[in-house]
């Protein structure tokens, strides 16, 4: 039986879906392939899997509650990696309603669909801006995360609080996965790493909020692709402490668990720059501006539930990881 994966032209959906192939799954891929972003890059990302065998590529709107339906019933999936959605914390303030339709609408769509097609595990995407107005370091699952500060991440955490209902009255096991800033080779153009790329690489100035004084818990693909398919392969139960009632992480009613995954290594943003000038050989102009609204100052994973119940651990140091994104971003851009 296959592998859903939606979102499977997207940056982190891509990966996982080419890693799927690689260890020998069927995997069926949706998506829409929306304008936020360059489509060509896209069209790039699923050019390097359509050829497999074992993959079905489709374009599916998971908003549209019929053509979700039917893509369920159609290919009977076992297990489902949602990764779809519309990203972005700035967007949000200028299109709410893309949130609504993407996040909350298409995630409903698909937990239909996991209950109807009797779905033996859902693998969903969350992200570390849940945490909003948190200021106790590390973030951890276990600590409350009831004040976003932006439409995105009030989706993100409503996606988790409908998963957690769908595992109790469904029986869906369900594990939710905040990522935390996710960068390498085939990233997100709306991203700071790759916007940095860009100006570095063109000799344009970049913008710095909160005139630098920001962290980020930056995660490479690999490490990130590597948590992803550890968590499939371990279906989460109802846990049998009592007290799993009070935390947000598990749960004494419903086969549900939430972790976070990323590096677990703060990195100032200033020295994040200063290693990709440092890749690209050059300098960049800085322009310093106050803090931007809906973002946070500073991100940093508690991973060490993910670490204890399936042995992950990121292995990709924060210079490694810059020196092979802009190698990439050398490459397939074509500069110098």
């Amino acid at each position: 039986m296959p592998v859903l994966v939606t979102g499977s032209a997207g940056f982190i959906g891509n990966e996982i879906a080419l890693q799927l192939l690689q260890r020998g799954e069927t995997v069926v891929g949706v998506d829409c392939l929306t304008p936020y972003y360059d489509i060509a890059l896209k069209e790039a990302r699923l050019a390097r899997i359509a050829g497999h065998p074992g993959f079905t590529d489709l374009r599916v709107d998971l908003a549209d509650a019929a053509a979700t339906r039917r893509l369920f019933a159609d290919h009977g999936p076992d297990r489902v990696v949602h990764l779809a959605a519309q990203p972005g914390v700035r967007f949000s303030l200028e299109n709410p309603r893309a949130y609504a339709d993407g996040n909350l609408v298409a995630f409903l769509n698909v937990l239909e669909g996991c209950r109807h097609g009797g779905v033996g595990h859902l693998v969903f995407a969350s992200s570390s801006s849940v945490y909003g107005g948190n200021e106790r370091m590390p973030f951890s699952t276990h600590h409350p995360a009831d004040h976003p500060i932006s439409l995105y991440a009030a989706t993100k955490r409503a996606n988790e609080l409908m998963a957690h209902s769908y595992a109790h009255l469904h029986r869906i096991p369900a594990t939710g996965l905040r990522f935390f800033t996710v960068y390498g080779p085939w990233g997100r153009p709306d991203m700071a790493p790759m916007i940095f790329a860009g100006a570095i690489a063109e000799g344009r100035s970049i913008d710095v909020f909160n005139r630098g004084e920001m962290q980020r818990d930056f995660t490479f693909i690999d490490d990130i692709v590597e948590g992803v398919l550890r968590v499939l392969d371990r279906v989460p139960h109802a846990s049998p402490d009592p007290a799993a009632a009070e935390d947000p992480a598990s749960s004494p009613i419903a086969p549900y668990r939430l972790y976070n995954i990323g590096n677990g290594a703060p990195v100032d943003l200033m020295r994040f720059i200063e290693l990709m000038e440092h890749s690209f050989g050059r300098p960049v102009r800085k322009t310093m501006l106050p803090m931007q609204p809906g973002d946070v100052r500073a991100t940093w994973a508690d991973t060490a539930d993910l670490q204890a119940d399936t042995g992950w651990k990121p292995t990709t140091g924060i210079e490694d990881g810059v020196e092979r994104f802009v190698a990439w971003y050398r490459e397939y851009y074509g500069v110098g």
